[in-house]
Formats: structure tokens, sequence, C-alpha cells
């Protein structure tokens, strides 16, 4: 009899095992509803451009001083090729310091990626777990990421809609 329960215990936990709920969303379906992504994008998008025509204005200046060096090169002495070589090369470093420190890894770019972006991240997973917790999920895959790629999903699993409404924003309304 003993025997006979605790294989019975081990079916119904085996089928428990295999009774696990998944889900997915696609999270750049999601943040396209989302205004505050909208606009953070753009913010972002304004200071890039900025950055990238003040590091086209250095190095068009370096290109201009090297012309200028060049067609000057003959009439200079020693001293003078120097001098202007230097502060060619000098202007050179700055630039690239300059493009570094603006689009580097740790560039103002990225930190403010990183400021501005990460609230709305984090909302989003807020209420993704939320609704996991809701729905007795036990996984839900993100079908956007590049890193866990879904070759098939039935939209029957899909809660991005879920985490929209969840977030207070009416599903199928992209902000452009």
């Amino acid at each position: 009899m003993k025997k006979y329960l605790f294989i019975a215990f081990l079916l119904c936990t085996s089928f428990g095992a295999f009774a696990q709920k998944f889900a997915y969303v696609d999270s750049e379906y999601i943040l396209k509803h989302l205004p505050e992504y909208k606009s953070a994008l753009s913010q972002l998008d304004v200071a890039s451009k900025q950055w990238q025509q003040q590091v086209d204005q250095n190095f068009s200046e370096i290109d201009r001083m090297y012309k200028a060096y060049q067609a000057d090169q003959v009439l200079l002495t020693d001293d003078m090729r120097k001098r202007r070589e230097n502060e060619i090369i000098e202007k050179e470093k700055q630039a690239k310091e300059f493009q570094r420190s603006k689009f580097g890894p740790d560039g103002d770019l990225f930190q403010s990626r990183v400021k501005l972006i990460k609230p709305i991240q984090d909302k989003v997973a807020e209420a993704i777990k939320q609704i996991a917790k809701s729905k007795y999920l036990d996984f839900i895959f993100d079908k956007s990421s590049e890193a866990t790629m879904m070759i098939y999903a039935s939209s029957s699993y899909d809660v991005s809609n879920d985490v929209i409404v969840k977030l207070g924003y009416k599903p199928g309304t992209v902000n452009n």
C-alpha cells in the first residue's frame, strides 16, 4: 500500500513539474505605447545630434588647420612647422577626447540613456511581474530581445496588451 501511495505521489509531483505556465511579451511593442519612452528617445536624439554637430565642427577645424599647414609648409621654418604640427595633434587629441566623453561607453549619451530609459524599463518590469503573479505564470520571455529568440509563439500567450493596460494605456494606439 505504501508503495502505491509513493508512486501516486511521484506521479502527481511529476505532473506538477510539467505544468509550468509560460508567456511572452514584446517589449518593443509595449514601449511604443508609452509616451514617456517616446519623449525620452527624442531628448536623447536631440542631445546626440547636438554633440555630433560639435564633433563634426571639431574635425572640420582640424582638417582646415591641416590644409593650411600643408599650403604654408614650404614657407615655414622648422620651429614653426613643429609648432603647427603640435597644434594640430593637440587639437585632434582634444576632439577625440570630446567625442569619447560624449559617445564612449561611459559617455554622456550612455549616462543620459540610463537616466531617462531605466525608470521606464523598471516600470514595465514591475507591471510584468504583477501580471505574472496574478496569472500564475512561471516564466515570461521577451520576444523582441535578441538574447531570447522564439521561433514559434502562440498569440494566446502574449500578455503585452495586459502590460499596456496595467500601465494605464490603450493597446493598439501606438504613440508616434
